[in-house]
This record gives structure tokens, sequence and C-alpha cells, in this order.
């Protein structure tokens, strides 16, 4: 794997962060300097300011996210973050992201690969949202939705949507456009006031309160990698 990769499972660091450990010359391997274009592979001696480092084990972890934890590993402003929340032993951190005043699903790991798959459009992956929105969506809102939105990014895929109740709606979306269900929402009348991620990727929440999490499964990690591999 390139070497970014391994500090970055080694839990030193990002990937962005472990290339400027590299840059700075404090990586070695076997003995020798580091560079962005190294590849480590089995048996390799891996050193960092005199160091051996080894990567931690892969990691897989559903948190149910509270509202006003922030979806990033650190946070500059000093709020919790969904990092603090988990504490695993190894350096998991969140696949895509959750506004922080929203809820539900959210994945963490420490598999650079499959997270970079399970984020990208082109695999589709699916993520089903429920949302209390302003005034009750009538059929013309609900077809919008259904055969796709125009925002100022482009237009949405068609989404699967069902109603919950007069003003909550279940959205079912395969996209991952930065606030997308809340503009969606808001470009057919009816701005979100509460958002909650109740799947991912085939992923429930049955079991967690707001704040736990849990280890996936071996079945399900290898349901995650089907979907993308």
């Amino acid at each position: 794997m390139r070497l970014n990769a391994y500090l970055a499972r080694a839990g030193v660091a990002s990937r962005r962060g472990a290339d400027e450990l590299i840059k700075a010359g404090r990586v070695r391997v076997n003995s020798e300097p580091g560079a962005l274009n190294t590849f480590v592979e089995p048996g390799d001696r891996v050193e960092l300011d005199g160091r051996e480092l080894a990567p931690q084990r892969l990691a897989y972890v559903l948190l149910h996210k509270p509202a006003g934890v922030v979806t990033t590993a650190r946070d500059p402003h000093g709020r919790p973050t969904v990092v603090d929340l988990v504490r695993h032993e190894s350096r998991v951190v969140p696949v895509g992201r959750l506004d922080a005043d929203s809820t539900g699903a959210l994945l963490l790991t420490n598999d650079g690969p499959l997270a970079h798959r399970l984020a990208h459009p082109r695999y589709e992956v699916e993520k089903v949202y429920e949302a209390e929105v302003e005034g009750e969506p009538g059929g013309e809102a609900l077809r919008r939705l259904r055969e796709g939105v125009e925002l100022d990014d482009g237009r949405t895929a068609p989404a699967g949507v069902r109603r919950l109740g007069p003003s909550s709606l279940e959205l079912s979306l395969h996209e991952g456009r930065k606030h997308q269900v809340k503009r969606m929402l808001e470009a057919v009348g009816h701005p979100v006031r509460r958002l909650h991620r109740s799947r991912y990727a085939g992923l429930a929440l049955e079991g967690l309160g707001p704040g736990e999490s849990r280890e996936l499964t071996g079945p399900e990690v290898e349901a995650l990698r089907r979907l993308v591999f």
C-alpha cells in the first residue's frame, strides 16, 4: 500500500497529515527516507521519528449520531465530534457527512479503499432519511422529489419517497451531494425542520440509542464490500 495510507492505518495521521510527515523527512522505510510515491510491501519496516509502526486492525463502526455533534475527526471550534463519541482503539474516521443538527446512521472506519468507494457517487450507495418539514407536502411536491429536483448544481436523480405523516416524509437517495435532502425539500417548498438518517448502505440503527455505537459483524462488512467491489 502507499506509504501515506500505511501511516493512516497505523493511526498516526490522516493521509494528508501523513504526506506532511513524509515531506518533513520524519518517515523511513527499511532505513531509507520515505517519499510520497513509496509503496510499503509485506515485511517492510516503517519508522516515524525512529519508532517502528504497525498498521492497526481494520475496524468498522456504526454510530447513531446525535444532534449537536460534528462529523469530523477534530473540530477547531472545540465542538464534540463523532470520533470523540466512538473513542475506538483504531483511528476510525467518518464515511461521508451528516450535518451537525442531523441525526442517524453514520459509518466510521479505517478501511480507506472501502470508505472511498462507499462515498463515491459512482457506486450509488443507498441512504434513507426521515424528514420532518414545514407545511404538508402534497402530491405535486412528492412527484417532483420522485422525478428529480432542479438544484443550483444540477438536477437530482429520482428519489424514493413515501409519506410517514402529514408533515413527515421518508426519502431514499443514491446520491451524496452536500445538504442534498435539505436543498431538495426547500426547492419543493417544504424546508426541513428535523432530519434523521435511518439507514446507510443497508445498515440500520436497531438497538442503538443516540450517541451509541457498535462494531459491524463480519457478514455486514462483506455486504458492504459486495455493494462497491
